[in-house]
């Protein structure tokens, strides 16, 4: 017979929550790559950084999200053993991808701001390629050992005494193994980076004045220093986005890591949980709104982008109202020429 799983109705809200997220996580990113690649203009050394961010937030959402969806909906691991191991090989591989990306942008911006007057150099493109592939190679390779140790364990409530069987990284024999993971994860994965960031973003903001010294005089680099402070801002926007929105579920991690002999099933721990999740995968999704809010050129060409994935009909009705204004438009500036003619044929013949 095949298994009975048993769905636990609230988990439907939850699950709607984590497919809306999905949704405009799928849009706002492949909207955004495809704007960064496909427009020349765009196709700069944090643009190419932002692409790989774009990524690695898709595939978080493709991969991971709908599994998370699935914890709250059914009381089973639906995915195997395989699943286990894939699941969370990909989840830290993508985690590290975005804390890694945001700190080779900051010292990307760090050296722009400081180093104004150095010339565009053609390996430039060459050069963020490699550390792109080595910021996925790294995040890979960290996330190996928890593909390796994740497995189906089984845990009892401590409350019910019911058992129930799902992956994890480590069993629940041992408490010195679950402190020395979460802490590590932490550190690397969240404190660290953002430690980084700071000391760059301190040296940056300290040597700013300067830098405005060097420019007076210069309209052009002066532009192109202003261009370069915007871009600042927004590296530090997803830089707090990306603080903000994985403090929770990192304080969550740690805490059931502290306190790993028992199973809390209290209500606060669940909401605690559910919205900590949550706050992590929307992360994966607000990057482009934010870029979008931010940037007029981006904004700009990222409704061209939106347009073109827009219905046929659509695109031929509005351009059929394109045609039709242009046409009034003409034909008024016709009239009105006419007119002026016969004005002043009038005046000739009186």
């Amino acid at each position: 017979d095949p298994p009975h799983y048993n769905i636990w109705l609230p988990g439907v809200g939850i699950a709607a929550a984590y497919g809306a997220i999905i949704v405009v996580g799928l849009v706002g990113n492949v909207t955004l790559m495809k704007t960064c690649l496909s427009v020349r203009s765009l196709r700069t050394v944090p643009n190419l950084f932002l692409s790989s961010l774009a990524l690695g937030d898709l595939l978080l959402l493709v991969t991971c999200a709908p599994v998370d969806a699935s914890r709250y909906l059914l009381d089973e691991w639906l995915f195997g053993r395989v699943g286990c191991k894939l699941i969370p090989l990909v989840q830290l591989t993508s985690v590290g991808v975005s804390v890694f990306t945001l700190t080779a942008l900051s010292a990307d911006r760090y050296k722009a701001i400081v180093q104004p007057l150095d010339s565009h150099r053609s390996s430039a493109r060459r050069s963020v390629c490699l550390r792109v592939s080595a910021i996925w190679l790294l995040s890979g390779t960290l996330a190996v050992p928890e593909a390796v140790y994740s497995d189906l364990h089984t845990f009892t409530t401590s409350r019910t005494n019911e058992t129930f069987v799902t992956c994890a990284p480590y069993h629940r024999a041992g408490e010195l193994h679950p402190r020395i993971h979460s802490t590590a994860f932490f550190l690397i994965f969240y404190i660290i980076p953002l430690l980084i960031i700071s000391y760059y973003c301190f040296i940056a903001q300290s040597l700013r004045s300067s830098v405005d010294i060097q420019a007076e005089g210069h309209l052009y680099l002066q532009r192109q220093i202003r261009s370069r402070k915007r871009l600042a801002k927004t590296v530090l926007v997803f830089v707090g986005l990306f603080a903000v929105c994985w403090l929770p579920s990192h304080v969550i991690y740690l805490y059931r890591s502290f306190h790993y002999d028992r199973v809390d099933t209290s209500l606060g721990h669940f909401i605690a949980s559910v919205c900590a999740r949550i706050l992590a995968f929307t992360n994966s999704c607000v990057n482009p709104f934010a870029l979008f809010l931010m940037s007029k050129t981006f904004r700009r060409h990222f409704r061209q982008q939106l347009l073109c994935c827009s219905s046929p009909q659509r695109l031929h009705s509005q351009r059929s109202q394109d045609t039709n204004v242009t046409t009034m438009c003409v034909e008024h500036k016709t009239m009105s020429f006419t007119l002026i003619l016969i004005n002043v044929c009038l005046g000739s013949f009186s």
